[in-house]
């Protein structure tokens, strides 16, 4: 019932031109680990199945798919737009290594409509990124205007809200990318990307990836087969306490806003409920308190636990400000809504009242 692992990083070939077939052929899942391996097949095609794409490609970790997809779809003088919505690590990517190898990079606001279809430049603009829900306050993307952008290849980072949400791919974005260490995986015990698509520009991102090398581990991807075959059940679950955490802090005193599309009070809710079937696992909210205050209940919790995770059974709490996106600068934080007392929240399998009550402790 359960697929095999194949630890192998080598296989044996029958002879001369069994050798020469094997060390041609596109993506051959039993000659060398870094090309293919039949466990992490297993894994590509779960996803590429939950996502309803031809194809799908494993990476050793989410930042492994990004950056082989940038580096295969853009070249030195190429134009690529970008959301200010996206993890921090993402947005060192683009304005490092992207922007030092010659790839013009615009950001703008993804939450204002045509925003990011008045940026590309036709003829020159070659992809379009955006990640929607965002990381850590939860915006938006209109997915239905993302996939009616015509020239460059559009892409979605779907991370926060796992298939059983939303589907990119059926809005007409050309790829969607998981950090699978999260919620895909859900458990904490794998690092795994993936993007999953068109069989063709799946097989142009297999053709870099062997060279950029951040390939999937076979345990690893084992692992992520696990985590999506109770991917339903656990995100039902983790969604309706969520809804439930976010719908009792927005009441909190010592809260100020609460960051959840779930909440009829979002800026975006009505987007949400158009395309997501799902409000997600995660939230942030902001304590009035500012970084003392968060302080507090980063040191405060019990049943949550500290960590910068997210996806997987234990409830986590983080202070994104010195921890998820420490690596900016004061300004591009206050420029992702990063404050001194955003907390992110991502929910596990705990019982929803007892997360309540470990909360209002935490918060005195």
């Amino acid at each position: 019932m359960a697929p095999a692992l194949w630890a192998s990083s080598v296989w044996e070939s029958e002879g001369f031109d069994d050798a020469h077939r094997r060390a041609t052929a596109m993506r051959a899942d039993e000659f060398y680990g870094r090309y293919a391996n039949p466990t992490v097949r297993a894994f590509e095609d779960a996803v590429a199945d939950l996502e309803g794409a031809e194809d799908a490609l494993a990476f050793g970790s989410g930042m492994g798919a990004l950056a082989t997809t940038i580096l295969t779809l853009c070249s030195q003088g190429d134009h690529l737009v970008a959301t200010r919505q996206l993890y921090a690590g993402t947005l060192a990517l683009l304005q490092g290594p992207c922007r030092r190898f010659g790839i013009d990079v615009t950001i703008v606001d993804g939450t204002v409509p045509g925003a990011v279809a008045d940026a590309v430049r036709p003829g020159h603009t070659t992809l379009v990124l955006v990640e929607t829900p965002s990381n850590p306050r939860l915006e938006l993307c209109d997915l239905d205007e993302i996939g009616s952008i015509l020239g460059p290849f559009t892409v979605v980072d779907s991370t926060f809200a796992t298939p059983m949400a939303q589907q990119p791919l059926a809005h007409g974005v050309d790829l969607v990318v998981h950090s699978a260490t999260k919620g895909l995986a859900g458990h904490n015990d794998a690092t795994l990307g993936v993007v999953a698509g068109e069989r063709e520009l799946i097989d142009a991102l297999w053709g870099y990836g062997v060279l950029h090398g951040a390939v999937a581990s076979p345990f690893d991807a084992l692992n992520g087969v696990r985590g999506i075959r109770t991917l339903a059940v656990r995100t039902t679950q983790q969604s309706a306490t969520a809804q439930h955490l976010a719908e009792w802090l927005d009441q909190h005193p010592g809260v100020s806003v609460v960051h959840y599309p779930g909440l009829a009070t979002h800026p975006q809710h009505d987007l949400a409920k158009r395309q997501m079937r799902q409000f997600g696992t995660v939230l942030a909210f902001e304590l009035a308190g500012g970084r003392d205050a968060a302080r507090q209940l980063i040191d405060g919790v019990g049943l949550a636990r500290p960590a910068t995770s997210l996806g997987g059974p234990e409830t986590l709490v983080c202070h994104p400000q010195t921890t998820t996106h420490a690596s900016l600068t004061p300004d591009e934080q206050a420029e992702c809504g990063v404050t001194d007392g955003l907390i992110r929240m991502t929910v596990g399998l705990e019982d929803a009242d007892d997360l309540v009550r470990d909360l209002d402790r935490a918060l005195g």
